[in-house]
């Protein structure tokens, strides 16, 4: 196939899924069911392209985890032809619409199927309209409380079903934890799910507590300011929707369970399937209630629970970092006692992204170095946009050489103990090659290459800039090497495993940025490139002092593709990151 035709393994993902959704809807074989969404989470997970192996080797895709045969078959379809004449086929059964009705709240694809062949409802207008002419409650299974339910399901099905930023759920959880401090009934609380795993994404909110008054921890939530609708309550377990229409659970467990929820509850799910298989092997049954052991009448008996340790010590496990539980690879860390170290904030000494006022920012140089020098780090590279970028002012080569005189009177001025550095965030060309010239980039202690321009070019041409840049010998690093912005915009059509060989192969890092908005390179990438040896920089690309503090966000997801503090280049001193590149 042509470059720029290959699905990438997203796509495939998404097809299974639809694929399963569909099936599902018919009422098709639950096994089969499975196997497609579980293949589509492993594929989504890959960092190897599956179109590469179906090209270079098919008969592998099977000695992938997850992926069997059936998934398999389905895979080199889709590659050879980009097509899945299964789909096609349920997509002439089954309006496209119907797969609307799905993603609303309380509605499966069995009642959903239902609703079809009933009423004949095939989107949401229709089932608005049904909801209002009272015509669901008289089915079977249903009632006017279940029509209440999806009426209300309907409004805010798009809304609920979007994932917002890490970021955006860690300031809501910040003012939940807040308003929940007051509560003197509280004795502990931590918050789990894909939060405490942080994900780029958050889906809802979960909350744990212990609390001998289950009442007041409730009663003291559902006064909480952004509360927009109690959605149930019960004795352990309450759940609102906020602001947003975020969703919020709140469970209060007892103190000896606390740490097997907290585990539990903190997945992921793929995570803990594989830790209860490995339990079943030990007879024993870890659930959110603790760690059980069970004779042979089926009788169990409390093991541990209190503490998370407790239970991964029950099977001779280390307590995973959140961010590593995803069953990919931590077990197989485990098993041979190789669990990676990862890397703190604290482990971070410079930051080799940043503008100022020269071109987009909103801070002087001046400020800018000021502002890194009091977050405690020891080199700041100023890279302002270059001429290409003239919505921004980009530098020409005599304003690039001006500001770098700049930098020097300021590196005469300050301490041994900082290093500002002269830098620019070159565009590539939409034509191919670097915005300035070689001789000026030689100046450069640091380069930075990145894409701004022609992002709808084709896979083969887009691929073709960045490794050309890549291979420039002034190039230290790619910036946002795939382009996305989460919820905002998509990858470009990239081929990121012939980039990834590119970058190990002229020694150029790759950049992790860690804008909120960005997390660009994601985690699985992070995890690819480190496999190839390619050094990785977290940079803040910060464009205001503020900007600055973002780099958190780069560490935890650097921390979710299993790096540590040696794997990430601006963990070193500048000394040592010049050898890194050679010039020392």
């Amino acid at each position: 196939m042509e470059g720029d035709t290959e699905m990438n393994n997203s796509q495939i993902a998404d097809t299974l899924d639809r694929l399963a959704d569909l099936l599902e809807f018919q009422g098709a074989n639950a096994f089969r069911i499975r196997a497609y969404r579980a293949g589509s989470r492993r594929i989504r997970d890959l960092s190897e392209s599956i179109s590469a192996i179906v090209e270079q080797d098919p008969g592998r895709l099977t000695e992938l985890e997850g992926i069997g045969k059936g998934v398999a078959e389905k895979c080199i379809t889709l590659v050879t032809s980009g097509e899945l004449p299964q789909l096609n086929q349920l997509l002439e059964e089954i309006p496209r619409t119907v797969l609307d009705i799905l993603r609303v709240p309380g509605l499966g694809p069995k009642k959903a199927a239902v609703l079809y062949r009933e009423l004949k409802i095939e989107n949401l207008e229709q089932l608005a309209a049904a909801c209002h002419a009272e015509q669901i409650r008289g089915l079977k299974g249903f009632g006017a409380k279940t029509e209440s339910t999806i009426l209300k399901g309907i409004a805010i099905a798009d809304a609920a079903n979007q994932r917002i930023s890490w970021a955006d759920a860690d300031q809501v959880a910040e003012q939940l934890k807040s308003h929940l401090a007051d509560c003197q009934a509280i004795e502990r609380l931590e918050l789990a799910g894909s939060y405490r795993r942080g994900r780029e994404t958050v889906g809802d909110l979960d909350i744990l507590v212990v609390s001998s008054d289950a009442d007041a921890v409730m009663d003291l939530l559902e006064s909480y300011p952004e509360l927009e609708e109690v959605i149930g309550r019960g004795d352990t377990k309450m759940s609102i929707r906020i602001t947003d229409s975020l969703q919020v659970d709140l469970r209060v467990v007892p103190a000896r369970s606390f740490g097997a929820a907290l585990q539990y509850f903190t997945g992921s799910k793929d995570h803990n399937v594989q830790l209860r298989g490995l339990a079943r092997q030990r007879n024993l049954k870890i659930n959110e209630y603790g760690v059980f052991q069970l004779d042979d009448d089926g009788k169990e008996t409390y093991l541990a629970g209190a503490e998370e340790s407790e239970v991964y010590a029950s099977l001779d496990l280390p307590t995973f970092p959140p961010e590593l539980r995803e069953a990919r690879q931590e077990f197989q860390w485990a098993d041979n006692n190789e669990l990676p170290e990862l890397i703190e904030l604290s482990d971070i000494r410079g930051d080799l992204h940043s503008h100022t006022t020269a071109t987009d920012g909103k801070a002087t140089l001046a400020e800018m170095v000021e502002a890194a020098r009091q977050r405690g780090l020891e080199y700041l590279a100023i890279t302002d946009h270059s001429q290409r970028v003239t919505m921004a002012r980009g530098l020409d080569p005599d304003r690039l050489r001006a500001q770098w005189k700049e930098v020097d009177k300021l590196n005469e001025q300050l301490d041994e103990g900082f290093r500002v550095l002269k830098g620019i965030e070159c565009d590539i060309l939409e034509e191919g090659g670097m915005d300035l010239p070689d001789d000026v980039l030689a100046e450069a202690d640091w380069v930075i290459a990145a894409i701004h321009y022609g992002q709808q070019q084709s896979r083969q041409q887009i691929t073709d800039r960045l490794v050309n840049a890549v291979a420039n010998p002034h190039v230290c690093v790619v910036a946002h090497p795939t382009g996305r912005l989460i919820n905002r915009r998509e990858p470009y059509e990239l081929d990121v495993e012939t980039l990834m060989q590119a970058a190990s192969e002229h020694q150029t890092m790759l950049e992790l940025n860690a804008n909120p908005a960005r997390l660009d390179l994601h985690d699985v990438h992070c995890a690819a490139a480190n496999r190839l040896g390619i050094p990785i920089v977290i940079s803040t690309d910060a464009h205001s002092i503020p900007g600055l503090d973002v780099m958190r966000h780069g560490v935890q997801q650097a921390r979710r593709g299993g790096l540590t503090a040696s794997d990430v280049a601006n963990t070193r001193s500048w000394p040592e990151l010049e050898s890194l590149l050679g010039r020392a």
